[in-house]
């Protein structure tokens, strides 16, 4: 009964439990893309790729969770809304990860092993600090340590856009064909927009803790 009781009042942690796993879920996909670039050409590399598809539908069946969860609980630990915010912006960074992956699979091998690689890495450091900012929300007593983290997500996103330009700037004014033009820039643009998804997540749980500050 008081389990029950706790699921209806919004009482247990189940949902930070889930959205701690939506997040490990980003980590893990932007952590398999980092691989991939060195297993081009292997026998390491289609493996890899299902990986990263087994991570998308694993993230997608915990929204789906979270998504349930929701309508069977009449008071939620946090309003509902942020839940939903924060779970919809860490569903979609396996997603894009995952047609990140696609498209370096599909890429001439002249020039696949290093599409993203510098990117990648801003990906991976901008999941890592995901991870911990949304296990902050299960006590949110420390905002200037979530205010921190968030600061960080932002500055790697801002590193990430200039490193944007640069990366734009060779491909136009660069010794490169317009199908190359095409396909890098396909990519590059995947990979800003998957660390994008990481700062408003990030928005999303500081926004929280102000609110319960």
């Amino acid at each position: 009964m008081s389990n029950l009781l706790n699921r209806i009042l919004g009482k247990d942690d189940k949902f930070f439990t889930l959205l701690e796993s939506n997040a490990a879920e980003t980590q893990n996909s932007a952590d398999l893309l980092l691989r991939l670039h060195t297993e081009i050409g292997k026998p390491a590399f289609e493996k890899l790729l299902e990986d990263i598809a087994a991570s998308r539908r694993k993230d997608k069946k915990i929204g789906m969770s979270i998504a349930q969860e929701l309508c069977r609980t009449f008071v939620t630990p946090i309003e509902r809304e942020d839940i939903e915010a924060l779970s919809n912006k860490l569903y979609r960074i396996p997603k894009v990860v995952e047609k990140i992956a696609e498209r370096i699979s599909i890429c001439p091998a002249q020039f696949a092993t290093d599409i993203g690689a510098k990117q990648a890495k801003m990906l991976v450091q901008s999941t890592e600090i995901l991870v911990e900012i949304v296990r902050c929300l299960r006590k949110m007593d420390d905002v200037g340590r979530i205010q921190d983290l968030y600061d960080r997500l932002q500055t790697i996103e801002g590193d990430a856009d200039k490193l944007m330009v640069g990366l734009l700037k060779d491909l136009y004014q660069g010794n490169v064909d317009a199908k190359e033009v095409i396909i890098l820039k396909d990519i590059y643009e995947l990979l800003e927009t998957a660390i994008d998804l990481c700062r408003d997540a990030g928005k999303v749980v500081f926004q929280t803790a102000l609110k319960y500050a």
